[in-house]
């Protein structure tokens, strides 16, 4: 790609979007074009068509999606699939209809199976039972996956997919309910501590074990595949799939998570796990042999990017546009 190449990066105002973005700036890419919901709307097929005939971008790096928590999903699992097919397809399609000369799918570890076996390694798509609660947007990615490999097959298009472990970082989603456990747990242990709370409740039983992959770590493995010749692309991937795992390939506990994050919030009192609620996957981390096989590696310690992120939480909780 050179630093003149048209970029397209759908999503600019997410977490991952806009870390794509900076990362590309840093690199001194200078033509990327970005749109707001308002001014474009992804689930709109006649609106992403005249969007790619007018701008004609060379570039994709498709980081739009619907995303959240277990609550999140269990509660809207209609807008979850709906809206996340919509918007890859309506992208993929329109990518190809233009002339696109590559584009960078990002899916998610949920595509995997609830039971699959540790770590999880790329050609375990498909091979079982999805985790319940968030079955409705892994079938979604699970989709834009293959409508990446189905547009290859059938019009030679250079369209790859990269699956990203547990994100986080600044410009989350630190909402109570819809976030994801990072976020919520900053956001939780924050105002516990603000409001002298003797103690801090939190779902499942803080077992379970997750990968945490810092959003700049993410935003620099999105720009390093894409910058690979498709030949190198194409020997990392196993027969007939065409995605790439991305993350840190090492997990923590919940309940050392929790630990974690309110000893860097500086909270003192109680935590609880309410093992009424649902735990989700039991384990799930991904086989990133392929990723440094390429010759790319997180570089973000976990507690280093806890710290970060409470620090950004800390600069922009109050400014306009914070999601919370």
């Amino acid at each position: 790609m050179s630093l003149g190449t048209r970029v397209y990066v759908a999503g600019h105002q997410g977490m991952v979007g806009a870390a794509i973005c900076r990362e590309l700036e840093q690199q001194g890419f200078e033509n990327i074009l970005v749109r707001t919901r308002a001014e474009l709307d992804l689930t709109n097929q006649s609106d992403v068509r005249t969007f790619f005939a007018q701008e004609k971008p060379d570039i994709v790096y498709l980081a739009a999606a619907k995303v959240g928590g277990i609550h999140a999903n269990n509660t809207y699992p209609a807008e979850f699939i709906y809206q996340n097919l919509m918007l890859e397809s309506n992208v993929i399609h329109h990518s190809q209809q233009f002339g696109v000369s590559k584009l960078l799918f990002l899916g998610s570890s949920c595509i995997y199976p609830k039971l699959a076996h540790q770590p999880i390694r790329e050609g375990a798509l498909l091979q079982g039972t999805l985790e319940p609660t968030n079955e409705p947007y892994a079938v979604a990615k699970i989709a834009g996956i293959k409508l990446c490999e189905s547009y290859n097959r059938q019009y030679g298009t250079d369209f790859r997919s990269i699956m990203p472990t547990n994100l986080y970082g600044p410009g989350d989603n630190f909402h109570p309910e819809n976030s994801h456990v990072i976020p919520a747990l900053i956001r939780r242990f924050h105002e516990a501590r603000l409001s002298q709370a003797p103690l801090v409740e939190i779902w499942g039983t803080g077992k379970p074990k997750r990968e945490f992959l810092h959003v700049n770590d993410m935003a620099s493995a999105c720009v390093h595949v894409m910058q690979l010749d498709k030949d190198q692309y194409d020997s990392l991937a196993e027969p007939m799939l065409s995605h790439i795992n991305v993350g840190t390939g090492e997990d923590v506990s919940i309940g050392e998570l929790a630990a974690l994050i309110a000893g860097i919030v500086g909270y003192q009192g109680q935590v609880v796990f309410n093992t009424e609620m649902p735990d989700g996957v039991p384990r799930k981390l991904l086989d990133v042999s392929k990723i440094h096989q390429s010759g790319w590696k997180s570089s973000i310690p976990l507690s280093q990017g806890l710290t970060y992120t409470y620090e950004w939480y800390l600069e922009n909780s109050s400014k306009p546009g914070f999601r919370a």
